[in-house]
């Protein structure tokens, strides 16, 4: 699904009057949430997931074409671990 998507959709259950009124929320949701991760904070909805920033530790790999080994630099993340109420629709 893409955010017009979304947008159609939240437009077409009534939350929003016009898709262009939803795109502007979602984006206002979107940086609020980006802003938060940036800042170190971890986005907890409780029963639907976590988003949290993680630090991966440097790490060989290899290129698929040449089969040369390739250090990979450390970088930050981020991991969703989807919560309970979400797996159990899910299955």
């Amino acid at each position: 699904m893409t955010k017009k998507e979304l947008a159609s959709q939240l437009q077409a259950k009534g939350i929003f009057e016009t898709k262009a009124e939803a795109e502007r929320k979602i984006d206002a949701i979107l940086d609020t949430m980006e802003e938060a991760l940036l800042s170190g904070d971890s986005i907890n909805f409780i029963g639907w997931g976590k988003l949290e920033v993680v630090n991966r530790a440097p790490r060989l790999g290899r290129n698929p074409k040449t089969g040369e080994e390739v250090e990979i630099e450390a970088r930050k993340s981020v991991k969703f671990k989807a919560g309970k109420g979400l797996l159990e629709k899910l299955n």
